[in-house]
């Protein structure tokens, strides 16, 4: 019997597989989502669908289709929220403007919960730490819900 779990093939984004890493040692480990890097004018972007099971992490795929869909204003939505949220006080439009340019959306997870989580870097550090990006989680009617900081 064959480890490997079947792939997701989608006509628009690609062959999904599941995520794996491998560490110093050679050891493999098998993540609870499946991957697929996705070629956008703003560059490559790794798209995720949480779960282990192909189905369920198919259904996910119209919630990574609408975020592609919307890809430009929600960006610039998420990272307007990332700004606001870290501010002592109402942001100026230069700095929105500056964020909206220096951090730069790296993947986008479809959560089994129905949110999408946009990840971004910090281009300049000049906006956090390094090591340290934030994400915006946005509903199934692109609200912007929670900022986090990851690391």
């Amino acid at each position: 019997m064959s480890d490997a779990s079947p792939v997701i093939d989608d006509p628009q984004l690609g062959t999904f597989a599941r995520a794996t890493s491998e560490l110093t040692d050679g050891t493999v480990l098998t993540h609870d989502w499946y991957a697929q890097t996705y070629v956008t004018d703003i560059g490559e972007i790794e798209l995720m669908l949480e779960g282990t099971e192909p189905d369920a992490a198919r259904a996910l795929l119209p919630r990574i289709h609408a975020t592609i869909d919307g890809l430009d204003e929600l960006v610039r939505t998420a990272t307007d929220a990332i700004v606001t949220r870290f501010s002592t006080g109402e942001p100026p439009a230069h700095e929105l403007d500056e964020a909206a340019d220096d951090l730069a959306l790296e993947a986008i997870e479809a959560t089994a919960e129905g949110v999408v989580v946009l990840h971004f870097v910090d281009t300049c550090g000049e906006h956090f730490p390094e090591g340290y990006w934030p994400a915006a989680h946005v509903d199934d009617a692109g609200a912007v819900v929670d900022v986090t900081v990851e690391s």
